[in-house]
């Protein structure tokens, strides 16, 4: 009772603070944001591979490392005549893989290194403002900035989520276990909310269910599976995999 008390007056007074952020653009709610470092040129990156079935649209680049160029299916590679990158009719930038030529395989391995020490700086923050919020369902729920932290998996079922902040404020959710987006499920951002701001730090797997719509970075230790027509404004960066069925991702 005691820390749902707290919880509730802690949602009041970043509501005040949100609505002073709106008016004067001058100060931000929530916690620092983490630092991609060069991870954060890539919309999806991964350690073991990306594949993909139906028409999938990715927004900015993708890349793969240290597994090789073959770990990337059903997107139709077409090396670049220096073999220092790649291109795709469903990517609408630079694709790398760490079999490719100089320069690329440094480049790879340092993103790799900067998304995981991006995953540990998410994972390790200390003090969150909300713990086990909602027993790790927090569908219907409007979320203001902060730092959110469950012992176990999270869902998010069609009933959605709405972030409600400004343009600087940021949100890091640390989960032990998976993250569920159900089918249909939405993320609506208001207030000026930005989807680079949001980072879902997932130590189990994410799974986004049919014509799901995600906003936010997911930084997952294991698989990132997006099912079809599911879409994400940011960025999916995964220790292991990402698979795709004819999905949309832009970078935010």
């Amino acid at each position: 009772m005691k820390r749902f008390k707290r919880q509730k007056a802690y949602l009041a007074s970043m509501a005040v603070m949100s609505v002073l952020t709106f008016a004067t653009g001058a100060t931000a709610a929530g916690p620092t944001p983490v630092d991609l470092g060069t991870a954060g040129s890539f919309t999806i990156l991964t350690e073991t591979g990306i594949t993909t079935t139906g028409t999938t649209t990715v927004v900015g680049d993708m890349g793969v490392s240290p597994i090789t160029a073959t770990a990337m299916t059903g997107f139709g590679l077409i090396a670049d005549s220096t073999n220092t990158f790649s291109t795709s009719s469903l990517v609408t930038e630079k694709i790398y893989a760490a079999d490719y030529a100089p320069p690329t395989p440094t480049k790879m391995t340092t993103a790799i290194s900067d998304m995981k020490t991006a995953f540990t700086d998410a994972a390790g923050r200390k003090s969150p403002d909300f713990i086990e919020l909602g027993g790790g369902d927090i569908s219907g729920r409007t979320l203001l900035p902060g730092l959110y932290k469950w012992g176990t998996g999270v869902l998010i079922t069609n009933a959605g989520i709405t972030l409600a902040g400004g343009p600087n404020d940021v949100w890091i959710f640390q989960i032990a276990g998976d993250l569920v987006v159900n089918n249909a499920a939405k993320f609506n951002l208001v207030g000026g909310a930005q989807a680079k701001n949001i980072f879902w730090q997932v130590s189990g797997k994410a799974t986004l269910g049919t014509t799901a719509d995600v906003k936010g970075i997911i930084l997952s230790q294991t698989l990132i599976s997006m099912n079809t027509g599911a879409t994400l404004s940011g960025r999916a960066l995964a220790q292991t995999a990402v698979t795709l069925i004819a999905n949309t991702i832009s970078a935010p």
